[in-house]
C-alpha cells in the first residue's frame, strides 16, 4: 500500500468519523454486504485459500512414487593420447612390431551414445502408501485450518461491524450532552446575570460542558480508529450501518450443546486430529524403509564405436548399434548406520506430540466455549440492568431540572443527573455490542460461524474442488492404482487412509440478501 493510498485512506476514516452523526451516506449497509465483501476479498482469507491450494499438491507429489519416470540420456566423448618420441619404436602387444601411433604419435577416438529408460517402481513396501497417506491427512488438516482462518475473518468482520455501530451512537450521545450542557450553561450565565444563583454554579456548568467536549472528541477519536479496523478487513470505509441482525438461528440453548457441538466441529480441534493421523502415517513410512523395494527399468537407445585414428567415423549414423535392454531390481536395506531406527523414534515421539496436542486443544476449546458463554451471560443482565438504568435516569434528570427551577435542587444537582444518563446510554450500547461479538465467538468455537450459514446467497468458495481436479491430472497412469493398492497391504506396517469427518449441515436462513456472484478477477474462486 502506498504512502498517499494510506493517507487517503485516513484522512476519508477520520473525515468519516467527524461527520458521521451529521450526515449518512444515501445507501444502507448490512452486515451480510459486509461479510459477503470480506469473504470474496480479505486478504488473509484468500492468502490461506492459496496455501491450501498449495497444500494440496502434496498428495499429487506423494502419489509420484507409484509412477513412471521417463528419461533420456546421451553423450559424446573425444579422447586424444600422445605418446612420447622414445615410446614409438616399443612394442607393446607382443607381434615383434614397434607399435605406430600415427606420423606424429597422437592417438585419437570418438565415442557417441543417446538412449530412452523408462523406470516403474513396482513395489516399495508401503512407504508411497504411508506418504500418501500422510499428505491426505494434512489436506483434510488444511482445510479445517481454512475453516478455522475464515471464522477469525468473519468474527473480526463482526466486531468491527459492531465497534462501529457502538461508536456511532457513542458520538451521538455525546454530542447530545454537548448541546445539554451548551444550554445549561446558558441558562445559569442568565440567572447568574439576574442574581439568582452565584459564580460558582456558572463556573460548575463551564467544567462540565468542558469535560463533555474532551469526551466527545475522544468519541471522535474512536469512531475513527474502529472505521479504520472496519475499512482493513471489510476492504472498504463503513457507510450508513443497518442494526445488528440476529444470530440466534445459529445459537445453542446451553452452554452443554455448545460445549457438544463444538467438540464434534471445532476447526481447530478437528485439524490437530487429523494431524495425529498424518503423523501416525508417518511412523509406518518410517518403518517401511526397512522393508525392500522392487523396481523395473527399460533402456531403449543407440551407441556408436570408438575407432581410433578415425575420430569422424564415430558420428556417422549406420555405424550405430541399437539395443533394448529390461531390468527389474530388488532392493533390501540391511544396515543403515542407525539411522532408520532413529527416523522411527522420531516419528513416534512426533505422534505423541500431536496426541497430546490434541487434549491440549481441546481443553483450550471448551475454556473458550465458557469464558464467550460467561460473557455473554453477563453482556445479557447488563443490557436488561442498563435499560432499565437509562428510564430511571431519564426520569431522575427531567425531574430534577424540574426541580431546580422551583429552587429545590442546585446547579450541580441537574449537571450530576445529566452525567448519569449519559453514562446509562453510553454503557447500554456498550453492553449490546458485548453480547454480539460474544455470541459470533462463540458460534466461531462451535464451527458455525461460516459464509454458507451467514449468507447462504453468496457463492461458496469449495476448497476440495482443487484437490479433485488434481486426483486425475498430467502424470496419471491407469496401473498407477493397483500398485497403490498392493503397496498398501502387502506390507507388514500398513497405514490407513484418513477418512472425512461429518460436515453438520448448514442452518438457514441467514442474515439476509448477499451478491451471489464473485467479482470475476477475484482469485479465490479459480
Amino acid at each position: 500500500m502506498s504512502i498517499s493510498f494510506r493517507g487517503r485512506l485516513l484522512a476519508a476514516t477520520l473525515c468519516a468519523g467527524v461527520a458521521a452523526a451529521a450526515a449518512a451516506p444515501a445507501g444502507a449497509e448490512s452486515l451480510s454486504d459486509a461479510i459477503a465483501l470480506a469473504y470474496q476479498n480479505n486478504p488473509t482469507l484468500q492468502a490461506q485459500r492459496a496455501t491450501q491450494r498449495a497444500l494440496d499438491e502434496t498428495y499429487v507429489q506423494a502419489r509420484t512414487g507409484w509412477r513412471p519416470t521417463l528419461t533420456m540420456g546421451g553423450s559424446l566423448s573425444y579422447s586424444e593420447n600422445r605418446v612420447p618420441k622414445a615410446s614409438r619404436s616399443v612394442d607393446t602387444n607382443g607381434d615383434g612390431q614397434p607399435d605406430s601411433f600415427g606420423n606424429f604419435g597422437i592417438f585419437e577416438s570418438n565415442q557417441g551414445r543417446v538412449g530412452l529408460t523408462f523406470s516403474q517402481p513396482l513395489w516399495t513396501g508401503g512407504r508411497v502408501a504411508a506418504s500418501v497417506n500422510a499428505a491426505n491427512a494434512d489436506i483434510l488438516a488444511g482445510r479445517e485450518n481454512l475453516r478455522r482462518v475464515e471464522a477469525s475473518v468473519l468474527v473480526s468482520v463482526i466486531q468491527s461491524y459492531a465497534d462501529v455501530r457502538r461508536d456511532q451512537e457513542s458520538l451521538r450521545i455525546r454530542q447530545e450532552n454537548v448541546k445539554v450542557l451548551t444550554r445549561q450553561l446558558e441558562e445559569s450565565q442568565a440567572r447568574f446575570d439576574v442574581g439568582e444563583v452565584t459564580r460558582t454554579d456558572v463556573a460548575q456548568s463551564q467544567a462540565r460542558l468542558s469535560q463533555a467536549q474532551a469526551l466527545l472528541q475522544t468519541a471522535v477519536a474512536q469512531l475513527a480508529i474502529s472505521r479504520a479496523g472496519y475499512a482493513a478487513v471489510v476492504g472498504q470505509n463503513p457507510g450508513d450501518l443497518d442494526p445488528e441482525p440476529s444470530l440466534d438461528f445459529l445459537m445453542p440453548g446451553d452452554p452443554d450443546e455448545a460445549f457438544k457441538v463444538a467438540e464434534q466441529h471445532n476447526p481447530q480441534l478437528l485439524a490437530q486430529g487429523y494431524s495425529v493421523e498424518a503423523s501416525k502415517a508417518r511412523i509406518a513410512a518410517a518403518h517401511a524403509e526397512r522393508m525392500p523395494s522392487v523396481s523395473g527399468q527399460v533402456t531403449y537407445g543407440f551407441s556408436g564405436p570408438a575407432i581410433p585414428d578415425r575420430p569422424a567415423d564415430a558420428f556417422q549414423r549406420d555405424l550405430y548399434s541399437r539395443g533394448v535392454t529390461a531390468t527389474v531390481s530388488a532392493s533390501v536395506p540391511l544396515f543403515s548406520g542407525g539411522l532408520v531406527s532413529s527416523r522411527i523414534r522420531q516419528a513416534v515421539e512426533r505422534n505423541t506430540s500431536d496426541r497430546v496436542t490434541l487434549e491440549g486443544v481441546r481443553r483450550s476449546v471448551l475454556q473458550n466455549v465458557t469464558q464467550f458463554w460467561s460473557q455473554l451471560l453477563a453482556a445479557r443482565a447488563n443490557i436488561t440492568s442498563s435499560e432499565e438504568q437509562v428510564r430511571a435516569a431519564k426520569i431522575a434528570a427531567e425531574g430534577t431540572r424540574q426541580e431546580q427551577q422551583v429552587g429545590l435542587r442546585t446547579t450541580i444537582d441537574v449537571l450530576n443527573a445529566e452525567q448519569e444518563l449519559r453514562q446509562a446510554e453510553v454503557n447500554q450500547v456498550s453492553s449490546r455490542r458485548d453480547e454480539y461479538v460474544a455470541s459470533a465467538n462463540i458460534l466461531a468455537l462451535m464451527g458455525r460461524l461460516e459464509a454458507r450459514n451467514l449468507i447462504p446467497g453468496a457463492e461458496q468458495y469449495d476448497a476440495a474442488k482443487n484437490f479433485r481436479k488434481l486426483r486425475i491430472t498430467w502424470g496419471w497412469v491407469p496401473w498407477e492404482e493397483p500398485i497403490g493398492i498392493l503397496d498398501q497391504s502387502l506390507t507388514p506396517y500398513p497405514s490407513h487412509a484418513p477418512s472425512d469427518r461429518p460436515e453438520e449441515k448448514a442452518i438457514g436462513p441467514g442474515l439476509g440478501a448477499a451478491p451471489s456472484e464473485p467479482p470475476a478477477d477475484n482469485p479465490a474462486t479459480h
